[in-house]
């Protein structure tokens, strides 16, 4: 896929360099070099702090050379930091950090519902917005029961299944809906279901997964709104599908419900909601 998108881009920049004279190649190389740069700093997680050259060329597939050039323009930077055991995230992240939490941590509003719904119901409460053709947990409050469901803050799950995929989707048209099941394990057979999925999840003003992503896995989620109406959020309660009766959902539903609708009227003040 990348490797198809370059080459329309410089297909198309060709023809543009004869008219215009813009240096489109040195352009696409700096595209990758971007691309690259960012593929090396998503290898730190919180598992794996630190990373080695080796790290790097066996994550990103890259020459020892390349990495070695990339590594050093990060460094200088401020974006990596060298240290005897190998690099970790440097200084300048924090900076960056800092910008990101003040702009997307959640309102104390939200915060306190969240933290309210999973003490209310023992299960946990995740908060989801959408990236194109992915779903993106911004907050969690985990469940106090030993067996829960977990997942951490910035993953990045798939739309085609999932209680709150259905209410994300509520607004998508249908060119993002085959985009979106394109990556599903049944491909575009799943199209026709999703639809009728997120028609019946808007009309009841809820959704229910059943182990649809993950095996033993149950969620019931509802939309949270912006100031224009539309589907800013979905605010999700998820455990181990033995403690989502029929009753028990119907239950995480209305309070749900409730919670996201006074969510909503007060506003949702967050970029999600701008």
């Amino acid at each position: 896929m990348t490797s198809f998108g370059e080459g329309v881009f410089v297909s198309a920049a060709t023809a543009d360099d004869r008219s215009t004279g813009k240096d489109t190649a040195g352009e696409a190389a700096g595209v990758r070099s971007v691309q690259r740069a960012m593929d090396i700093l998503s290898l730190l997680t919180e598992d794996r702090p630190v990373v080695t050259i080796r790290d790097i060329t066996d994550g990103t597939g890259l020459a020892k050379t390349t990495v070695i050039r990339l590594v050093q323009t990060l460094e200088q930077t401020g974006l990596l930091w060298a240290t005897s055991g190998g690099y970790l995230a440097g200084p300048a992240l924090w900076r960056w950090a800092h910008l990101a939490r003040t702009s997307w941590e959640m309102p104390p509003e939200m915060t306190r519902a969240m933290r309210d719904l999973s003490a209310r119901h023992r299960e946990t409460v995740n908060l989801y917005g959408t990236r194109d053709l992915t779903r993106i947990c911004l907050a969690q409050q985990e469940s106090p029961q030993a067996l829960r469901h977990v997942v951490r803050v910035g993953d990045e799950l798939p739309l085609w299944g999932g209680a709150s995929a259905k209410v994300l989707l509520r607004d998508a048209d249908e060119s993002r809906l085959r985009r979106i099941v394109r990556s599903s394990p049944e491909g575009a057979e799943r199209l026709a279901r999703l639809r009728s999925e997120i028609a019946e999840a808007s009309a009841r003003g809820f959704a229910v997964s059943h182990g649809e992503r993950e095996a033993g896995l149950s969620a019931v989620a509802v939309a949270i709104e912006g100031r224009s109406g539309g589907v800013v959020a979905a605010l999700t309660l998820s455990g181990p599908t033995v403690r989502f009766s029929e009753p028990q959902v119907d239950a995480f539903a209305q309070d749900l419900i409730g919670v996201a609708r006074r969510l909503s009227e007060r506003g949702f003040d967050h970029p999600l909601g701008a």
